[in-house]
């Protein structure tokens, strides 16, 4: 099988059948037929391969980016403009996949840096709370129900094709420490990199936006090299 087949029946095959509390909703983008017939467009057209990728994991898919296309980081805009697939969405610009896409085209642009990595969330389905999305650690009731989903789901993508060396960890702070502690426990990669949330650089450090591209792309490099070795 190809990484794209893999993907595709993956998300396809989302099962999320925990009972939420306190007015949380799950989010399912792939419930959406549109949404789903443009990440099959997606998916084939950079993952129809089966080169071994890295992982990199988000905390869980937003309102306006994925949440809406179903890809990672990649909002409507974006996914027109950069990945030159149309869509019918309006074109709003969410400030993650900004990020991204700059750190995208300066490793040389998404047919490259697709061929090299593979971007996911720990939470691959999102959550909304009053209208507003939810982070899954932002409630700690949240955070235990969705474990044993969280750990199937890993175990799954891991089979597509991952660099079990090294994975990359958007947010240094509550995710990474999150998915540090079910590595320990299920040994999933030999090292997870934590790097700084593409939100927070974007929010409160836009000047150093470059500086922080730059950290990503050399890490990116570091995993390079040692998988080599």
């Amino acid at each position: 099988m190809q990484f794209s087949d893999h993907i595709i029946s993956f998300i396809k095959n989302l099962q999320f059948n925990i009972e939420l509390h306190a007015g949380i909703e799950v989010m399912n983008p792939f419930s959406n037929p549109e949404t789903m017939n443009i990440c099959e467009r997606f998916y084939k057209r950079y993952y129809s391969d089966e080169n071994k990728r890295w992982m990199i994991m988000g905390i869980n898919p937003g309102r306006f980016g994925g949440g809406v296309t179903g890809i990672p980081f990649t909002d409507p805009l974006r996914l027109e403009k950069e990945c030159g697939i149309e869509n019918s969405w309006p074109k709003k610009q969410e400030l993650s996949s900004l990020f991204i896409y700059n750190m995208i085209n300066a490793f040389g642009g998404p047919e490259i840096f697709y061929k090299k990595f593979y971007i996911t969330a720990v939470c691959p389905l999102g959550f909304t709370k009053g209208n507003k999305n939810l982070n899954y650690y932002d409630d700690k009731q949240l955070e235990k129900r969705i474990a044993e989903f969280v750990i199937r789901s890993m175990k799954q993508q891991l089979s597509f094709g991952i660099q079990s060396n090294v994975a990359f960890c958007l947010g240094e702070g509550k995710n990474f420490g999150y998915v540090s502690r079910l590595n320990e426990e299920h040994k999933f990669f030999d090292k997870i990199i934590p790097l700084s949330h593409p939100r927070f650089i974007m929010q409160y450090k836009l000047k150093k936006k470059d500086e922080y591209i730059a950290r990503y792309l050399e890490e990116f490099k570091k995993a390079a090299k040692s998988t080599r070795g």
